[in-house]
């Protein structure tokens, strides 16, 4: 995998939308969210405003760059026991590295997710990416049966689209996973806009629902 053009490619697209028409635009503060995919609730401007980028069909993006203090609501419908969603952010300014933020399996979040395993509330402006990742599905590990059968911990820092399980579970299936961990991202299948919420379904059927939420004042 081409990680440079990776890198080039993560920090490009958010720039695409700057062309639109003021009269398309709607102004939050501090961000530009496109109309029509913009609501309101209570105190919360809600907004469906993500893509995917024809250059990189496996990944997800805000169509502008999140900002400190957004709501990120990221809810899989449905995930295959071998499916893993990814939400990772640059962690250099030429994303050459990415942190994981979160990381859902069919059992739902993994780690440390606060009061809601759905919702991420963003502490600075950064660009975010959304991505599904195939790893193996283990059913019962022999020699290590209280280890589960799905990973549940990652190493923090990678490149970016890059998942690497840790833990007594890894370390008994690194075979298996060296194999799992150089493969490509799952394309998505099908994009829309349900009103201010972003439904994306990857190949497969997964299907994951995203927005963010911003105060309106």
């Amino acid at each position: 995998m081409n990680r440079p053009w990776i890198a080039r490619a993560l920090i490009g697209c958010s720039l695409c939308l700057l062309a639109l028409p003021a009269s398309a635009q709607t102004n939050l503060p501090g961000i530009t969210v496109t109309a029509p995919y913009t609501s309101e609730h209570g105190s919360y401007l809600i907004s469906g405003d993500f893509k995917v980028d024809p250059r990189m069909p496996a990944v997800v993006f805000a169509a502008q760059a999140l900002v400190k203090d957004d709501i990120l609501s990221i809810r899989p419908i449905r995930l295959a026991d071998d499916e893993y969603l990814v939400l990772q952010e640059c962690a250099r300014a030429d994303c050459s590295e990415a942190l994981i933020v979160r990381v859902w399996n069919a059992g739902g979040a993994t780690g440390l997710v606060g009061n809601s395993e759905n919702r991420i509330w963003i502490k600075h402006e950064n660009k975010y990416f959304i991505w599904l990742k195939r790893l193996p599905w283990l059913g019962s590990t022999a020699g290590c049966q209280q280890c589960g059968s799905r990973f549940a911990s990652f190493e923090r820092m990678s490149p970016p689209l890059t998942l690497i399980p840790v833990g007594q579970l890894a370390a008994y299936n690194r075979r298996a996973l060296s194999v799992a961990e150089a493969a490509a991202p799952v394309p998505v299948q099908s994009q829309k806009h349900e009103g201010s919420t972003f439904v994306v379904t990857f190949e497969g059927g997964s299907t994951v629902r995203i927005k963010r939420m911003h105060a309106a004042n």
